[in-house]
C-alpha cells in the first residue's frame, strides 16, 4: 500500500466488543487485536493490541523493522527485550519507543502481558538479523 501526506483519514471510534484478538500476526505465539487505525488512517499507522498466548521458547529472534515511528506501552505483565546488546525489563505502565532500524529481541515474557504496539507506516516491513549479544534463557511458566 503507498501511503502519502494525501491519504485520506476517516474518524475511528473501536470499542472493547468491536474487536476480537486472533492469530495470524508476526509471531504465532502471540495473538493480535486490530484497533481500527490502519482503516482511519489509510494505511499510514497500524494500533494493535498484542497478548502472550504460549510460554515463550525462542522468542521473536534477532530482527529490526523498516519503518518511520514505533511504540510500544506495556499494559499488563512484562516483557524482556534485548535492545542491540542491553537488555531492557518492560513493564505494566511502560512506553518504549523503538527508533527506526534498532536491533532488537523480544525472549521472555509474561503469560498475563499484552501491549499496545503503533507503528508507522501500517504494513512496516520486519528484517532478521544477526545478533549483537548472547541472548538469556527465558523464565518458564508455572
Amino acid at each position: 500500500m503507498t501511503v502519502t501526506l494525501d491519504t485520506p483519514m476517516k474518524f475511528a471510534h473501536i470499542k472493547p466488543g468491536d474487536t476480537k484478538f486472533e492469530s495470524g500476526g508476526l509471531r504465532d505465539f502471540f495473538s493480535y487485536r486490530d484497533l481500527g487505525i490502519v482503516e482511519a488512517t489509510g494505511g499510514k499507522v497500524i494500533a494493535q493490541l498484542v497478548r502472550a498466548e504460549r510460554a515463550p521458547e525462542v522468542g521473536t529472534g534477532w530482527h529490526r523493522h523498516v519503518l518511520d515511528f514505533h511504540i510500544v506501552v506495556m499494559l499488563k505483565g512484562w516483557a524482556r527485550f534485548m535492545y542491540e546488546d542491553k537488555e531492557h525489563l518492560v513493564e505494566a505502565g511502560d512506553v518504549v519507543h523503538q527508533r527506526p532500524g534498532i536491533v532488537h529481541y523480544l525472549f521472555d515474557y509474561s503469560p498475563d502481558m499484552e501491549y499496545l504496539e503503533i507503528a508507522s507506516p501500517a504494513d512496516f516491513k520486519t528484517v532478521e538479523m544477526p545478533g549483537p549479544a548472547p541472548v538469556p534463557p527465558p523464565t518458564p511458566w508455572k
